[in-house]
Formats: structure tokens, C-alpha cells, sequence
């Protein structure tokens, strides 16, 4: 056999060898490598974690770790870990495994209706890596608080209800600062100017929206309520909002799971900043967060000369309102001789 034959033969086989790896490469690289049921899943990546700590946490999401790893270490993956929220789908190979683990998706963090900051942290720390105590103690720092002109009791106006996308690795220092950024953003100087004229500060109207959000789920009646309260500010005449005290009796008994349907006379003689029938003004905080159209109703009220309302037994849902004491003496007694006759004791 001559030289020419045996180099031929030679480059048959290294071209066979050659494909046969090849396919055993793509093999490895581009199939299915996947064994949840779900269509997709996310798999979260804590901040600092190795790449021996994301193997642990994919490893019950992945059919064959070998060939997973293999991957991962011809594209450089183990000394480029990143912390984050990454989204696998049914059927990924080991390329589009390793390719998600470097994609953060996004968390679209949502909360509303929250009725303590220590509510609110919890909302959102089952949202995004830091946890509540973090948050919360991220919230509360002095220099923060100082530096923006919040105070512990009202810091809670600051989170505006809707939904923000963050990463799920955000850290409680980034998302407090994004969230004062939105509450800028939300106050600006048309909201101001609005706040101002009914002589509120943007504090002040959020502490007051607080308390319309909690009078009425009715959003078509919440600037008719505002007007009320307004009209009882401008006459320096207590709130005297029920809701008021019933957030003072949560937070003495320091119970906020506690279900209050009805405030009694002597309820009325609570010593708390946030009894607004023995306290003239606004209570030192918000009583609750309010949602957007809370807001709005203080800052555009309905103009009207009504001083009192109660809830209306021919409308629930909705209140009876009147000017003179008389007219809301009638409708008053109508609501508490129909709400004991439904027995509600508390």
C-alpha cells in the first residue's frame, strides 16, 4: 500500500472520528435536558451564590447534569455566576439552559391597600430577594427619613400602589430608592398645586386619602367624601372618622388581624394621636395606603357644604350625607337601628 493510499485512508477515519464526535458534541449540547412537567418555571439565584450553589438549586429541573455542566464550562459559566430570577421552559436543551441562567427576567411587583408599613414589607419582600425585617429596617432609617422630610409614622405615603418592575435581586437600598423616585415622579407640580390649595401637603393629602379610601369603596363617592372632611378641616372641627379610631384600637391592642365592623361611644374616648374625635387635625399618619383614586378624590373634591355622612342602609355601600346636625341625626339613628338588627356586636 502505498503512502498516498494510507494518508487517504488516514483522513477517512479522522473525518469519520471528527463527525462521529461532532454528533456526539450536539448531541450533548442540543438536546433535551429538561424533566419538569410544567411548561415553564422560574428557578432563583440568591445574590452571592456559586456556581456549585446553582447546580444544587437547578439539579431537581435538569435531566442530565453531565451534560449541563458540560456546557456551562465551555461557555464560561461557573466563573460568571449571576443572582437574579431566570425563566426555564419545557424541553430546553443544555446551550438554552446555560443561555437562561444569563437572562434576568424582570418581577412585576405589585401591592395595594396595605394598612401598616410593617404590611407593606411583608407584600413586598414575598416579591423580591430582601426579606420584610430588611425592608422594613431599610425604610426606617433615620438619615433617609430626615433627609426626604418622613417621619416613622408616616413614611408609608411614600409607596404609590401600582405595579413596578424590578429584579427579583433588587437590593431593599435600590428599591427604597426607586420607590421615592416614583413618589417624586407622582407628585408633581400640578399634584402639588392641587394638594396646596386645599392647604395640603402632599403628606397631609396622602394621611387624608388614607382615611377617604377607608370611608367608601365607592370610587364615585370617595370626592364627596374628601369635601366633607375638608369642610370640617377649613371649620377647625374634629375628622371624627370611624376608621380613625379603629386603626387607634388595632394598633393599642397591637392586633391589626382583628375584624372591626362597628365603633362604640366610649371607643370615641381612646387616647391615641389617631383618635381623630379627640384629636382636631389630621392623625400622624396614613391609616392605610391609599390607591390612586383616593388620592385623586382629595385632590379634586366635590365642592359641597355637607359636614356629616353616614352609611346608608337603602345603598350599601354608600353614605347618607347632610349639612345641619338634625338631617344627620336622622340618617344616623336609621343606620344604628338597622345595624342592631343585625346583631353585629363588633
Amino acid at each position: 500500500m502505498n503512502l498516498k493510499k494510507i494518508i487517504s485512508i488516514a483522513s477517512v477515519g479522522l473525518m469519520s472520528a471528527l463527525l462521529i464526535y461532532g454528533f456526539i458534541l450536539a448531541n450533548q449540547i442540543f438536546s433535551k435536558n429538561t424533566k419538569f412537567t410544567e411548561s415553564e418555571l422560574y428557578v432563583y439565584v440568591p445574590t452571592g451564590a456559586n456556581y456549585e450553589e446553582v447546580k444544587k438549586i437547578i439539579e431537581p429541573y435538569v435531566e442530565n447534569m453531565n451534560r449541563f455542566e458540560m456546557v456551562a464550562d465551555k461557555r464560561s459559566y461557573p466563573e460568571n455566576v449571576k443572582p437574579g430570577r431566570f425563566l426555564f421552559t419545557k424541553g430546553m436543551n443544555s446551550y438554552d439552559l446555560v443561555k437562561a441562567l444569563r437572562s434576568n427576567v424582570p418581577v412585576k411587583l405589585a401591592f395595594n391597600n396595605q394598612e401598616r408599613l410593617e404590611n407593606f414589607a411583608g407584600r413586598v419582600g414575598s416579591q423580591i430577594e430582601p426579606d420584610s425585617l430588611l425592608l422594613l429596617k431599610t425604610f426606617t432609617d433615620s438619615i433617609f427619613l430626615e433627609e426626604n422630610g418622613f417621619t416613622d409614622e408616616n413614611v408609608l405615603v411614600m409607596f404609590i400602589p401600582n405595579t413596578y418592575e424590578v429584579y427579583w435581586n433588587i437590593s431593599a437600598e435600590k428599591f427604597r430608592d426607586k420607590m421615592i423616585k416614583e413618589y417624586r415622579n407622582f407628585w408633581n407640580k400640578e399634584r402639588t398645586d392641587k394638594a396646596a390649595k386645599q392647604g395640603l401637603t402632599p403628606i397631609e393629602a396622602t394621611i387624608l386619602a388614607s382615611i377617604v379610601h377607608k370611608e367608601s369603596v365607592k370610587k364615585d363617592e370617595r370626592p364627596r367624601i374628601a369635601g366633607v372632611y375638608l369642610n370640617r378641616m377649613k371649620l377647625e372641627m374634629p375628622l371624627q372618622a370611624d376608621p380613625t379610631v379603629i386603626f387607634a384600637i388595632k394598633k393599642k391592642d397591637n392586633d391589626f388581624n382583628q375584624v372591626i365592623k362597628r365603633v362604640f361611644y366610649n371607643d370615641l374616648f381612646l387616647n391615641s394621636p389617631y383618635n381623630t374625635y379627640k384629636v382636631i387635625g389630621l392623625p400622624p399618619g396614613p391609616i392605610a395606603m391609599p390607591d390612586i383614586t383616593a388620592l385623586e378624590a382629595v385632590l379634586n373634591p366635590e365642592k359641597n357644604d355637607f359636614i356629616y355622612f353616614c352609611a346608608s342602609v337603602d345603598r350599601f355601600g354608600y353614605h347618607e350625607f347632610a349639612a345641619t346636625l338634625p338631617e344627620h341625626n336622622v340618617n344616623a339613628k336609621k343606620y344604628s337601628d338597622w345595624i342592631n338588627s343585625q346583631g353585629v356586636v363588633r
